[in-house]
Order: C-alpha cells, then sequence, then structure tokens
C-alpha cells in the first residue's frame, strides 16, 4: 500500500528514540512524540510562509540531527530539496533556478553563499531557529512570506517529496522528482533487506543531501521504529569514537569511507572488541572483494552490499542477510524492483549474458523532470534503463559489469574499468584502484589507473603493470599507472571515472 512520510512515522512508538546526536553535553535524543510533533509545526509554519504541497523548499544545512529533522518536516509537507552546503555561490544559483525553488532554508546567522543566491534570484530566504535549551529540540522557521501557498492539506501518495539533481558525468545534471510513494517503498524496501526494528540503531556518516543517507540511513531507520544517530559528517579520527559513544548496531557508507575506517582499525582494537554491530552496509559505488573480506574479519558481522541510485530512490538490490548467501563481488538479489538485463532492442536477456541493467517497481521515479530527450532513452517500455551494464546469474545475483559510459574502448577492444580495479586490489601493497580512460591519439582511448598504497607499501608503477600483466589481457593492461597520495573524489565520497584523467594532469594524447 502506498504510503506518505507522515504515516511512515506512525511506525515508531512514541517515547521511542527516532534521531540522536551527541555533544558537549552528552549523547540527545529526539523521540517520535517530538519528531512528529516537529513535522505537523513545520508544515504548519510552511503553509503560512507560502510553502504549499509541491512547492519546493531547498535546504542547506550542515550534517547532523538538525539536518536530519529538517529533511523529513520539510518533505511530509513540501517538496525537500537538499543542497550541498559546501557549493559555491555559482553552484547554488545554478540548483536553485534549475529546480525552481520556492523557498531556501539556511540556519539562523548561517552566512552561506546559498542565501546570497537566493537573494539574486528572488527564492525567499527561510532561517531555521533551533530551540535554546536542547541541541536537537524543537526549531521553528523564521522569514517573510514567499507568496501564497500553491496548496494545502496533507500531502499525498503521489505528491512529490524529495526532488534532486542526478550527479552528472559528461552532461547536464537531470532532476529526479520522487513522490512520496517512491520513497516510503524504497524506506520498508530497505527495512526489510536489513530487517530493521525498533531495537536498531544506525550510526550515519553519509552526507545528508544525498540519496544514500537520506534513504538508507534516515528513511529506512525511521520507517522501521528504529533510531538514526547523526554525527556532523564522516571522519575517519572520530568514526572509532563514535562506534563506542553510540552503540549501533549498524552503519552504511561507500566503499571509500570503508576503506578509511579500515585503515585505522587496528590502532582502535579495543573498541572493536566491544562494538555491538549486527552488520555493515555498502552502497552507491563497487566494494572491492577484498575489503568486503577485511571488513568481515575486522567486525565479524556480515558485510551487506547493495546496489542503489537516485531514480530508484535509492536501493535497487541487495546481498541478503544470513543465513541468505552473500556473494562477494556481486551487488546481490533484487531488493525491492524487478530487475532485468537487457539487450539493445530492450529485450530480456537470460542469466549470464551480458547486457544493460533496467529495473521497475514502486520506489522507482516515473521519469526525468522537463527533460524528454533523456526520458525517450532511460525509461522504455515500464523500465528504467540504467546506464549499468551487467549479468544475472542462475541463482538470480546481479554483478555489474561497469557503467556503459565508462567503458573503455580501446581502438575497439571494450574494457570494463572494474574488473582491472579487483586486480590491482589484489596487491598486497595497495589500498585503493581506480581504472580510467585516457586519450590515445591511435586508438582513441587507453586504459590508465590511479593507485593509492597501503600504510608501509611504495609499489610502483612498473610492478603493478607487471603485476596486472599475469593476470589480464594485454590489452586491458594500464600504460599508465599513477601512484597517489589519495585519489580525487566527489562530494559524497564516491570515485567518479569520468574526468579523472584532467584532475590527476593526464589530457595529452598517449601514444
Amino acid at each position: 500500500m502506498p504510503d506518505t512520510i507522515l504515516n511512515l512515522l506512525s511506525r515508531g512508538a512514541g517515547t521511542d528514540t527516532a534521531i540522536g546526536a551527541s555533544g558537549a553535553s552528552g549523547t540527545r535524543v529526539f523521540s517520535f512524540d517530538r519528531l512528529r510533533r516537529q513535522v505537523e509545526h513545520t508544515v504548519a509554519t510552511l503553509r503560512r510562509l507560502g510553502v504549499g504541497r509541491n512547492d519546493r523548499a531547498a535546504i542547506v544545512l550542515p550534517n547532523g540531527p538538525g539536518m536530519a529533522i529538517a529533511f523529513v518536516s520539510v518533505a511530509a509537507g513540501a517538496t525537500a530539496a537538499p543542497l550541498n552546503p559546501a557549493f559555491r555561490g555559482e553552484e547554488f544559483e545554478f540548483c536553485l533556478r534549475d529546480l525552481g525553488a520556492k523557498a531556501l532554508i539556511v540556519a539562523d546567522g548561517d552566512d552561506s553563499p546559498a542565501a546570497a543566491a537566493a537573494y539574486r534570484l528572488g527564492v525567499g530566504v527561510l532561517r531555521l531557529l533551533p530551540s535554546p535549551d536542547m541541541p536537537i529540540g524543537l526549531f521553528d522557521l523564521t522569514g517573510d512570506p514567499v507568496g501564497a501557498a500553491s496548496t494545502d492539506g496533507a500531502a499525498e501518495v503521489e505528491d512529490v517529496a524529495l526532488v534532486l539533481h542526478t550527479s552528472g558525468t559528461t552532461s547536464r545534471p537531470k532532476i529526479v522528482p520522487l513522490s512520496h510513494a517512491n520513497v516510503c517503498a524504497s524506506a520498508r524496501n530497505i527495512a526489510a533487506t536489513l530487517s530493521l526494528g525498533p531495537s536498531d540503531r544506525c550510526l550515519n556518516v553519509m552526507p545528508l543531501f544525498h540519496i544514500h543517507g537520506l534513504m538508507a540511513a534516515v528513511l529506512a531507520s525511521l520507517s522501521a521504529g528504529a533510531s538514526v544517530h547523526c554525527p556532523p559528517g564522516f571522519d575517519a579520527l572520530r568514526f572509532f569514537a563514535w562506534l563506542d559513544e553510540v552503540r549501533p548496531t549498524w552503519y552504511t557508507a561507500v566503499p571509500t569511507m570503508h576503506q578509511a575506517i579500515l585503515a585505522r582499525a587496528g590502532r582502535n582494537p579495543d573498541i572493536v572488541g566491544r562494538s555491538t554491530l549486527r552488520l555493515v552496509r555498502s552502497s552507491s559505488a563497487a566494494l572491492p572483494s577484498r575489503v568486503m573480506a577485511e571488513l568481515e574479519e575486522v567486525f565479524g558481522v556480515p558485510v551487506i552490499e547493495s546496489y542503489g541510485m537516485t531514480e530508484a530512490a535509492h536501493q535497487m538490490a541487495s546481498n541478503p542477510l544470513p543465513p541468505g548467501r552473500r556473494k562477494p563481488g556481486s551487488v546481490g538479489l533484487p531488493a525491492g524492483p524487478e530487475i532485468a538485463v537487457l539487450d539493445e532492442s530492450g529485450a530480456p536477456l537470460p542469466a549470464g549474458v551480458q547486457g544493460e541493467v533496467a529495473i521497475r517497481g514502486a520506489n522507482v521515479a516515473a521519469g526525468y523532470e522537463a527533460d524528454p530527450e533523456a526520458n525517450a532513452d532511460a525509461f522504455v517500455g515500464g523500465w528504467f534503463r540504467t546506464g549499468d551494464q551487467g549479468v544475472l546469474d542462475e541463482d538470480g545475483y546481479l554483478t555489474i559489469t561497469g557503467r556503459l559510459k565508462e567503458i573503455i574502448n580501446r581502438g575497439g577492444e571494450k574494457i570494463s574499468p572494474h574488473e582491472v580495479d579487483e586486480v590491482l586490489m589484489g596487491h598486497d601493497a595497495v589500498a585503493q584502484a581506480v581504472t580510467f580512460a585516457v586519450a590515445h591519439d591511435k586508438l582513441g582511448e587507453d586504459v590508465a589507473a590511479a593507485v593509492v598504497p597501503r600504510e608501509g607499501g611504495s609499489p610502483t608503477a612498473k610492478e603493478l603493470r607487471e603485476f596486472a600483466a599475469e593476470r589480464l589481457a594485454p590489452f586491458k593492461v594500464p600504460r599508465t599507472v599513477v601512484v597517489v597520495d589519495e585519489i580525487p573524489k566527489g562530494a559524497t565520497g564516491k570515485l567518479r571515472r569520468i574526468g579523472l584523467a584532467g584532475k590527476l594532469g593526464l589530457t595529452a594524447p598517449a601514444r
């Protein structure tokens, strides 16, 4: 049955903890009763200030409980549009204009360039005023009315709860509107996959302007009557202190975060030994098999790799919890939507045959906003074609073999960067590896890789190429290997192959 965010919150018991945070005065909690009151109060305030159902309110707040509560409250009655607080003024101006924001919500006293961008565009600025006696208590919104509310009353299932831009690689970012039906279906799917219940507590280290943190950590937890603890963002130096203080039963992160945690685990054996984790979740990028094995060895719990995308309100597939079988290198079984692998004409392919991954289901967006060309390419015959290349095995497990736009075309020979990553990660001295295309004046593209050494390791480019040559066909061996201290990442901590050559200064065509 389709749901709304307000109804979703009724799953939690009144006085149970919904959202928690830590500060100088210790750990403070926000109950489901208080959260529901906050949501109802915020919706009434938005209506008074001229923001109605489906009117868009951009939110620019730092990670933490205030951001989580503001997102849930705004999405319950209007359309939430969370933006990265680290954006520059021009980026805020683009997003506010492109999304058609009616209002912008910022913290009182914050001099974010978002406010200046909003004033330039004539977008109303609302200030979030927290209650002075509670670090994460009730807050109010103040500001001049932004006009008349387009609609009144409670949000309905087909109203847009959340709107986000796709990350955008080689083209203009696309706008993805997600309805209450979409986000609530996804929250229930994630909660069911992880068997979440009222006794669970998530430590959220994901940014809350990203679909991963919003859906997997916040809404999935709340939908199950569980709680989520919201620190001020990912910090590998503070992670183990949070693990000890919060006593979470699970956390979810991208692979680069897991690798940073592993790098410090050996310095925190006592905290690891008394950890209360029952699972670790990974999503939003491919998890190297060796990293999965090391996480399971360190924490002694199953690591659940999932497959997510903004257009699906995050989760599409997931490896199951024990006693279900987890397949390293696979993103698991369909976990909500139906999944198929299609050929170029859109016909389903049999098990074991590689093609384009497609999905359909209640959590999948109806289409991109104001982009008929992109919709004609991606939303075909009731399916959303993800742009990912993959294969379903005989057991129904999905393995992603690459992003179609990221496949390296070396003179007609197609190379999956993911395959080369896995080989390089098998070297004992390698902590991270990302394979990408570089320009070549004869072949069009050639293979390159950036590698981060393990602590104490010092692999050479020659050594790594020889290692790869023993395990890969000659045309797949990186012609260029760059050993770096850190690989440039996007705002959400994800490694992005497209554009990496330029960031590393490898833009001149190679021979």
